[in-house]
């Protein structure tokens, strides 16, 4: 397939997703610094809310519906539109075409930015082509697949061959990197014990690595894996977005 041709600077918009603007600014900023790295200029749409997959998995349409046609129409006129968050993405380019499966109009609209659509890493891979990048490593590190990103977008190969990029980097791999943490959403809050369970496992099998820290794609598992970390006792391991590592910005 032919390679893609870009504007000569694209027009990126951010959506920043909920859980980084409230809880990780700092993962909004390195992904800014990344996509101003690659020579996009880069658009915060300043009235962007939740994507509605909280209420869309929950089984409230007409909530997610609303949301998801606030969020079609902020997204709309930009090359393309980038998310440092697999689960977001996918509800966007994924289930929004159920949501609007009744609205031609809204189908249509949601089709024609559909293709723009990226995951952060994927984008950065895929599409800007990134040989170099501001992040500077020495160490070890391991990577935890998200669900939604790896079965609903396909991102597996894509962050792990960035941060190969990085100079002194070790990417070691984990026992199950492709096995969820647990969180799921409301599934933590609903069936706990079961939650628990499973993010014991993963927290055994990076653990096991040696690495210095879990790098991922998702503040979801993110904050869910390092709460768990945490509550255990282990303080020393670092819980990472792949932004914060790729752009240099890790403490």
């Amino acid at each position: 397939m032919a390679a893609e041709t870009l504007p000569r600077v694209p027009r990126v918009a951010l959506y920043v997703t909920c859980l980084v603007d409230l809880m990780r600014p700092e993962i909004g900023f390195a992904a800014i610094k990344l996509l101003e790295f690659g020579g996009c200029e880069v658009i915060v749409p300043p009235d962007q809310t939740c994507c509605g997959q909280p209420a869309y998995n929950s089984g409230d349409r007409r909530t997610a519906h609303r949301l998801a046609e606030r969020v079609l129409a902020q997204l709309e006129g930009y090359d393309y539109v980038v998310i440092p968050s697999g689960s977001c993405a996918g509800m966007i380019k994924v289930h929004y075409a159920d949501l609007f499966s009744d609205d031609p109009g809204l189908k249509q609209r949601l089709t024609d930015i559909s293709s723009r659509i990226y995951e952060l890493t994927d984008f950065l891979h895929s599409v800007l082509h990134l040989e170099n990048l501001p992040g500077r490593s020495a160490g070890c590190v391991t990577y935890h697949d998200s669900c939604s990103g790896l079965r609903e977008l396909g991102v597996c190969d894509q962050p792990r061959a960035l941060l190969q990029k990085l100079p002194g980097l070790e990417v070691r791999e984990m026992k199950d990197a492709r096995a969820c943490c647990g969180f799921g959403g409301t599934f933590s809050l609903k069936y706990a014990d079961v939650a628990s369970a499973i993010v014991d496992e993963k927290i055994g099998n990076i653990q096991a690595t040696g690495a210095q820290a879990v790098v991922l794609g998702d503040l979801g598992c993110m904050l869910n894996i390092e709460g768990r970390l945490r509550r255990l006792g282990d303080h020393k391991t670092q819980v990472l977005h792949v932004a914060q590592v790729l752009a240099g910005e890790v403490s």
